[in-house]
């Protein structure tokens, strides 16, 4: 029996060789180039965007097709190999403490490429915002650790971010591009991926949300005091059981935050913040202040948030058997054709080409091996 194609993404120690390293840098800048060159930089950022494209450019330039090191590793080659005077793609952030120097990054690469004030303020409330969401509205147990932006010579981005999660040792990675962010709040994802769908994750973003964002906005302008109170009404309770029927499946979502910081909620009411976005935007609000708000908003006035995990692709391009999603076919053929294009027109040694399409081959295999693609390294 064939098992249905799925990427996991387990956290990997150790570091990339420095050879294969060198050889990474080389072939995506070539790729790169031929991408840009033939399709334009917002199509670039796009197929970055995209969490199924950007793991097989991972094995295509030679990094494990299913570790969480592929984010990391793939986004420090990336930041190598584009440079702004070839490719028009400029990229700030990292790994670690690298992740914050974006925001000291931008300013510098944004001025360096000719991009107004405005353009670059809205690059760095981009950076910040897509971090914030994605550590604070959607409160799935993966920590962020690792977040890039890159940026074009219209200032169009895209972001690439992952968290880890210590107890399951997985990895999540988050995608987001400029044309599909109309309201950093209101499912604003190009995609997520992870190894599997978890219960009980609360997700601000999600449409059926939006009553709920409504209501927290109305408590965070409105008394401090009253909102004091709602929170004891909950927190004075050991459980939260006699909220819930009997056929209540999973409560463990439902657990209101130990700690609150009632200056901040004070802070907050003074700014009285128009909507749900700038309201996530004030610094200093985190998990703990959303998840509170959101559970007096559904547990006391009944406006009911989402505790769906939003992530979008667990199975590359979908399972033979329909699950969790009906197989792509158009989308993966697709893609396999685009990255087999930009291979072969990449300036590159014979030898690395050929190596470069049978990793190609190998991933299309492992993820899809009744594929109508064929591809023959010769």
């Amino acid at each position: 029996m064939q098992r249905a194609p799925f990427i996991n993404l387990p956290l990997h120690t150790g570091h990339a060789p420095a050879y294969l390293v060198r050889r990474m840098i080389r072939l995506s800048h070539a790729m790169s180039k031929v991408i840009i060159d033939e399709y334009g930089q917002m199509e670039f950022l796009r197929r970055l965007s995209d969490p199924l494209w950007f793991q097989a450019f991972g094995c295509v330039l030679g990094f494990d097709w299913h570790s969480s090191g592929v984010t990391t590793v793939v986004s420090g080659v990336l930041k190598q190999a584009l440079k702004p005077h070839i490719h028009g793609i400029s990229m700030a952030g990292g790994k670690g403490k690298k992740s914050t120097s974006a925001k000291t990054d931008i300013p510098l690469l944004a001025q360096s490429s000719g991009l107004s004030s405005a353009k670059i303020d809205s690059l760095l409330y981009a950076s910040r915002m897509a971090a914030k969401v994605d550590s604070a509205a959607i409160q799935d147990g993966y920590s962020l650790y690792h977040h890039v932006i890159l940026f074009d010579e219209r200032g169009n981005w895209a972001v690439v971010q992952q968290g880890m999660n210590p107890r399951s040792k997985m990895a999540r990675r988050y995608h987001w591009l400029s044309g599909d962010v109309p309201n950093f709040v209101r499912e604003p994802h190009s995609g997520i991926i992870s190894h599997t769908k978890n219960s009980s994750v609360l997700d601000m973003t999600a449409l059926p949300s939006e009553e709920n964002q409504k209501v927290c906005l109305d408590l965070v302008k409105s008394d401090t005091n009253n909102l004091k109170s709602s929170i004891y009404r909950l927190s004075a309770k050991c459980t939260l059981d006699r909220w819930f029927g009997s056929d209540m499946v999973d409560a463990s979502g439902y657990e209101m935050p130990r700690r609150l910081d009632w200056s901040l909620f004070k802070h907050i009411y003074d700014i009285q913040p128009s909507n749900y976005e700038e309201l996530l935007s004030i610094r200093g609000l985190g998990g703990a202040t959303v998840r509170a708000l959101s559970l007096i908003a559904e547990l006391i006035y009944g406006a009911k948030a989402s505790w769906n995990d939003p992530v979008k692709y667990s199975f590359a391009h979908g399972g033979k058997d329909g699950v969790p999603y009906p197989v792509a076919r158009k989308v993966y053929d697709e893609s396999i054709r685009f990255l087999y294009g930009a291979i072969e027109g990449s300036e590159i040694e014979r030898d690395e080409r050929m190596d470069a399409l049978k990793k190609l081959t190998n991933f299309s295999e492992r993820m899809f091996p009744s594929s109508e693609i064929k591809i023959s390294p010769s």
